[in-house]
């Protein structure tokens, strides 16, 4: 259980760094952190992000896709897009456009 803690943190840490008008997905933050098999397990950790006192931009986190498969983790089904496209991010059919131009890359925007 402490080792799935820890890297429930650690992802947390990471989305914590995701500029605001900016996105990445799962499996980026996986790979990032040397887990590239667990995208499932970041899901999982952004299910949780709520309860974590220090904010979590969960909302910056969607699939390999740029969908926004976690949009019913949030408070409503509409929240996650809400808060993206106050960012500037433009949204179609639970879809951001144009994705690679907002797309957040850890391994190569943060120093190993």
């Amino acid at each position: 259980m402490k080792q799935q803690e820890d890297f429930f943190q650690n992802v947390y840490d990471v989305v914590r760094l995701i500029p605001k008008g900016r996105v990445t997905n799962y499996g980026a933050i996986a790979k990032y952190l040397g887990a590239a098999r667990s995208s499932r397990a970041v899901g999982w950790a952004m299910k949780s992000s709520h309860t974590q006192k220090k904010k979590v931009p969960a909302h910056r986190v969607v699939n390999r896709n740029g969908e926004l498969t976690g949009k019913h983790h949030f408070a409503n089904p509409f929240l996650m897009q809400e808060l993206l496209e106050k960012e500037g991010i433009k949204i179609k059919n639970d879809k951001i456009l144009d994705f690679k131009k907002y797309f957040w890359e850890p391994m190569k925007e943060l120093e190993i």
